[in-house]
């Protein structure tokens, strides 16, 4: 262990090597390279580190606590589980971006300051691109320049948000905020993007399905889970939170139903976990904190195993439409199992990690006597079971043979799988080993009587309106169609209903993107000049710079978005 020395510097430098080494060597570099990282987090003490003095203000770039900690060590065991998932394929690429990624996102979740949480923020998008671009198809380059727009675009906010909150409040200090100033509310719309709150989220159904086989995987930990982990440090406690959760719980399971492609209704699936999170930082107790660490946690292992499981499907068989699968539980009998073990921990059933976990948020939430919030989590904890925890396995694995005969998946992804299966089983078997981590004491115990038979019977509910339905046939049916969420306002609606003399304002705005994109980034350049001389602060030439930058911005998304 060297002191003081932030873990992420180590997978951020390391991974521009990745190219450098031939194989096999460079198999063997990018699994010591997060074991190394993580081993120098594991043994690091709690505190403030590698302080950078910056005209006025000092960055703390490197604290280490309880929070962070969890967070730290999960994103470092979902980049190892990643590089061995990904061993299969021979393109530097994956391993290159997605360690960049992997310490980018470890380097914000050690942010001690707003400026420091900026950058590493921005550069998590700038890295994650490249799984997306990695699939080298015509849907997925698009996809990945929509993601990269409003990814740098909640980054730009994010600067703006921090420029005004040192106005407003003279400190960068990545700390509780609230939504009473300006500035407060800026950041806490950088955070809503990444975190895909309601009418924000499309990026993540749109993306993530895009993406290569593996980076799915690596894109699964991170983005969204940089953003819970931002919103339970600056905003635990905040009531809008509650609501925004719930929502976010319950929405996505219609669009996951009547979704074919399984690798979208994963993503659903994701923003519905999310919003578990979501809610248990709104509630901002110390039970429900723990939950919300706890659940992100046990999420990204439990859907990293989901996506891991139909990566090698898509791999093998070449689709992941529902429609097109079926009985492949024949050819891939171990990729069957392990989408099991995921499916049975997203249900939450007991002796898996997502009943240990969820059930603290549940917990919290009826401690609080918040009844129509915990109804709506009911549903939510039902419907999911229906989407992931039946819909996935059924529809790829059994339902009618679809007459695929392929080879189970490569032995990379059978080992990642195998290791994602057993921690999920672990956790779920001793929680405590979980408990000990978390960011607050734990006295809470997941395995009473009345937790586990609530549970079960909600889950065999579940399971019997699936098969009436199914029985009954007016479960919606797998077929080859096109979902439309609220991405069709901009990307269609706007595109066939602008008059032609609108149009042509349109064309102007299209000509002008360049220009727009270029005066965004000389503001911001001017405004983090003013603001490194601390004179930004009461420079209201400056602060309207950076509010125009945003608008400009703003309109160039609008614009990228369309088609």
């Amino acid at each position: 262990m060297i002191d003081g020395l932030n873990p992420a510097l180590i997978l951020i430098f390391g991974a521009l090597l990745v190219p450098l080494f031939p194989q096999p060597w460079r198999t063997a570099y990018v699994i010591a390279l997060p074991l190394v990282s993580m081993l120098q987090l594991v043994l690091h003490p709690y505190g403030s580190f590698a302080e950078v003095p910056l005209y006025e203000m000092t960055l703390e770039t490197f604290r280490l606590d309880g929070l962070s900690f969890v967070f730290g060590l999960i994103f470092h065991i979902a980049a190892v589980l990643g590089v061995i998932y990904a061993l299969h394929d021979d393109d530097p690429v994956h391993p290159t971006a997605g360690l960049l990624y992997a310490g980018s996102a470890i380097g914000a979740a050690f942010a001690g300051d707003l400026v420091t949480l900026f950058v590493y923020w921005e550069l998590t998008a700038a890295s994650s691109v490249f799984l997306i671009w990695a699939r080298r198809t015509e849907s997925a380059f698009k996809a990945g320049m929509r993601y990269l727009i409003i990814q740098i675009g909640s980054g730009v906010i994010l600067l703006a948000g921090l420029v005004l909150h040192y106005n407003e409040s003279g400190s960068i200090t990545f700390a509780a905020m609230d939504l009473d100033t300006v500035g407060g509310k800026l950041i806490f719309l950088a955070f809503g993007i990444k975190c895909a709150f309601p009418f924000l989220h499309n990026w993540l159904q749109d993306t993530y399905p895009e993406a290569t086989a593996s980076g799915t995987v690596l894109l699964s930990a991170f983005t969204t889970k940089l953003a819970v982990y931002a919103l339970a440090r600056g905003y635990a406690g905040t009531d809008m939170l509650i609501w925004i959760g719930a929502a976010m719980t319950a929405f996505p399971i219609f669009y996951a139903v009547i979704e074919n492609d399984l690798r979208r209704v994963l993503a659903y699936s994701l923003n519905n976990q999310l919003g578990f999170m979501v809610v248990g930082i709104g509630i901002g107790t110390q039970l429900s904190i723990n939950g919300a660490a706890a659940h992100a946690f046990c999420h990204i292992l439990y859907k990293a195993l989901l996506f891991m499981s139909m990566g090698a499907v898509l791999l093998r068989a070449g689709t992941c439409k529902g429609s097109e699968l079926g009985g492949l539980y024949k050819s891939m009998p171990f990729t069957t199992v392990c989408c099991i073990i995921g499916a049975a921990s997203i249900s939450a059933f007991p002796l898996f990690s997502g009943f240990v976990s969820k059930s603290m948020i549940v917990s919290a939430v009826a401690y609080e006597h918040l009844t129509v919030v915990w109804l709506m989590l009911i549903f939510a904890s039902a419907g999911v079971f229906h989407h992931s925890g039946i819909k996935i396995p059924y529809f790829a694995f059994f339902a009618h043979d679809s007459g695929i005969r392929c080879e189970e998946a490569p032995l990379s992804m059978r080992i990642a799988m195998g290791i994602t299966a057993a921690l999920c089983i672990g956790i779920g078997v001793f929680p405590g080993l979980l408990y000990a981590i978390l960011p607050y004491p734990v006295d809470y115990v997941p395995y009473t009587t009345a937790h586990v038979i609530t549970q079960l019977q909600l889950l065999m509910y579940s399971a019997l309106a699936f098969t009436v339905m199914m029985v009954w046939k007016i479960y919606p049916p797998e077929l080859r169609s096109v979902v439309l969420d609220t991405d069709w306002f901009y990307r269609r609606l706007l595109a066939r209903t602008v008059p032609p003399a609108l149009d042509a304002v349109f064309d102007r705005v299209y000509h002008a993107q360049a220009y727009a994109l270029t005066t965004t980034i000389v503001a911001v350049k001017r405004a983090g000049s003013a603001f490194a001389r601390s004179a930004l602060a009461r420079d209201n030439q400056s602060t309207n710079m950076v509010t125009w930058a945003v608008l400009a911005l703003a309109v160039s998304i609008a614009w990228g978005m369309r088609g």
